[in-house]
């Protein structure tokens, strides 16, 4: 006689959302080293990449100091920034810990 399968629990996954998506791939191609030693990247609207979706981080990162943002005519976006000090690199110090600033996403 076969066993009886028992029902498969569901990992409790959570799918991103089209914000988080965008927001974690604008994140990434920031601070790849490249575009660190460059100080600019160009950043290109997918298809999945939903207009709401593209104009709240587009918008996140129009309010960002320090990057300068070009619209191009093929819907990408080339975003630069000047090097910053040494000095300006840490954002807090808390218990003697350095934090780094880091990309708003």
């Amino acid at each position: 006689m076969a066993k009886a399968r028992k029902p498969e629990k569901k990992a409790g996954r959570q799918e991103m959302t089209g914000i988080e998506r965008l927001g974690l791939r604008v994140s990434s191609m920031i601070n790849h080293p490249a575009a660190q030693a460059q100080r600019w990247v160009m950043i290109h609207r997918l298809d999945t990449d939903g207009d709401q979706e593209w104009e709240e981080v587009m918008g996140l990162l129009s309010e960002t100091d320090g990057i300068d943002m070009t619209f191009n005519d093929d819907e990408s976006v080339t975003l630069r920034w000047e090097a910053q000090a040494e000095d300006d690199r840490a954002a807090e110090v808390e218990d003697g810990l350095e934090v780094e600033e880091v990309a708003p996403f």
